[in-house]
């Protein structure tokens, strides 16, 4: 985590120097203002991973000696097969293309994207699984 936290104060350095630099020769409030956005949330980012460092045990990261193994761990669950996600884009897409095509396709676009998140939200609640 200290390393992560260095390279985003660093990272907020650059930041601030490349806004200044950019709203001194340019004169363009708009990216300029963006720039010093992003120094914002980089310094935000990197003081509180440096704040949590402190607190927490090194990690694997933290040591030049460390192997790659060394904070391999479970991932995470991932549902092995799901149509979900593809109701839920096409519902997306048509909502999207409602947009630019016209506002009665938006009428075919949601009921397709609310069954597309209910389905993916409540996937695991049903048949088998909803016992354990």
């Amino acid at each position: 985590m200290k390393i992560q936290g260095r390279m985003f104060i660093w990272l907020s350095i650059f930041i601030l120097a490349i806004a200044i630099l950019y709203g001194v020769w340019s004169k363009d409030p708009v990216g300029t203002t963006a720039l010093f956005l992003a120094f914002g949330l980089s310094i935000m980012i990197g003081f509180y991973l440096a704040f949590t460092a402190r607190r927490v045990d090194a990690m694997a990261q933290d040591d030049k000696e460390a192997d790659v193994a060394d904070e391999a761990g479970e991932v995470g669950f991932f549902a092995p097969h799901s149509w979900q996600p593809f109701a839920l884009a096409v519902g997306g897409a048509l909502g999207f293309l409602g947009i630019a095509i016209g506002w009665w396709l938006i009428y075919f676009a949601a009921p397709l994207i609310l069954v597309g998140l209910w389905g993916w939200v409540f996937e695991f609640y049903r048949g088998e699984s909803r016992n354990q």
